[in-house]
């Protein structure tokens, strides 16, 4: 998910703890100073006002998310690290002390007064670990068991960015801002949001049986069947069967019975779901995985380069690649991943290439490693 929603998510869960409205304290010695809160949470504990808890769920909502630094590394440290050590569930306590200290320092709370950090740690979790949650989610892939395991966990039925999983998450918010008092315009927010996620769900297992019908209709025995949620339905998808050597790939509509019609006059959520056909009418492509049926064999010793396992590591789908030309004394395979691949989307992100010296110059090992943006070449 984009960073936006995971605040607006983490901001609605810690709405949905907070106290249902702040309770007054007289002053009393030994007792806190007045205009300190009890919180119907914690079972009358000194508790932050509930505003103070909504920001430090926002705060953490978006916290995992300072990951992106790795992106000053290169896009090598990109792709291995970012949804990595931040995003684990191992390492969530602590991601949430830091988040609770550092939102205490702001609400200038000390060590000697009532609450601190500890009052603030549940609001930082709850922001954490919904925010691991929402990139589950999607296919992108978190890694749940940093640092000990780099394996990308996903739901996959979620596209990375759903205008309406952000807007029902939005609405929760602005109802609990007009019942400041109640707790159900956020367990609302949040259910709704998640039955979103239901119904996502349900087109995914859609698309999957798609994919195993066409399989079996083609007589592919040992065909991997893989989805990609795409934008503007919960109901559009990518299908592709992989027979070992060529992804047959179509863009549905699990739900839709006609061919989406587009006017001059449609707007951009008509535009982007036009492309996705009901399943009777759907056009199957054949994208091979390494070129066509006579491609040579060094695009394959492009492909086991040692310098390309970051991307053998990162791709779900991955597919030879049309590229620029060759350079003086090099071949060059290019590659992308299907996943980020859909109408509407001229170029899609993570393209790359392996450049491997004449025949006779060099192996694998001499490899080099380039990224296509714009159908230009960058060194990575």
């Amino acid at each position: 998910m984009d960073t936006l929603t995971h605040a607006l998510s983490g901001a609605l869960v810690a709405r949905l703890i907070a106290a249902r409205g702040p309770v007054p304290l007289a002053a009393a010695p030994g007792s806190q100073p007045p205009g300190r809160f009890t919180a119907a949470w914690d079972g009358g504990a000194a508790a932050p006002l509930p505003w103070q808890g909504v920001v430090v769920g926002l705060v953490a909502g978006a916290f995992p998310d300072v990951d992106v630094v790795a992106q000053w590394f290169g896009d090598i440290a990109y792709l291995t690290h970012h949804r990595g050590i931040t995003h684990s569930v191992l390492l969530l306590p602590l991601w949430a002390f830091i988040v609770a200290w550092l939102m205490a320092l702001a609400f200038r709370t000390t060590r000697g007064q009532p609450g601190g950090w500890k009052s603030l740690y549940v609001f930082a979790a709850a922001g954490i670990a919904i925010h691991i949650a929402g990139d589950w989610i999607t296919q992108f892939g978190t890694m749940l068991l940093q640092p000990f395991s780099d394996r990308r966990f996903g739901l996959g039925s979620m596209f990375i960015i759903d205008l309406m999983f952000s807007g029902l998450l939005l609405a929760g918010l602005v109802l609990a801002a007009v019942f400041p008092r109640r707790r159900w315009p956020a367990a609302l927010g949040l259910g709704t949001a998640a039955a979103w996620v239901g119904l996502a769900t349900v087109g995914q297992y859609e698309a999957l049986a798609v994919g195993e019908r066409h399989a079996r209709a083609q007589g592919m025995k040992t065909a991997e069947v893989s989805v990609m949620p795409r934008p503007a339905s919960p109901f559009n998808w990518t299908v592709t069967v992989f027979d070992g050597q060529t992804y047959h790939l179509a863009h549905v509509n699990t739900r839709r019975s006609e061919a989406l019609q587009v006017e001059a006059d449609s707007n951009f959520i008509q535009r982007f779901s036009a492309p996705y056909l009901p399943v009777p009418q759907a056009v199957w492509q054949q994208v091979p995985k390494f070129g066509s049926a006579g491609a040579p064999a060094w695009v394959v010793e492009a492909w086991n380069a040692p310098a390309f396992g970051f991307f053998r590591w990162f791709a779900q789908t991955p597919a030879w690649l049309p590229g620029p030309p060759d350079g003086p004394g090099e071949r060059c395979a290019w590659f992308r991943d299907l996943r980020f691949d859909f109408p509407g989307r001229e170029e899609g992100p993570f393209r790359y290439g392996v450049c491997l010296p004449a025949a006779g110059q060099g192996g694998a090992e001499a490899a080099r490693i380039f990224k296509l943006e714009s159908g230009v070449r960058r060194p990575v």
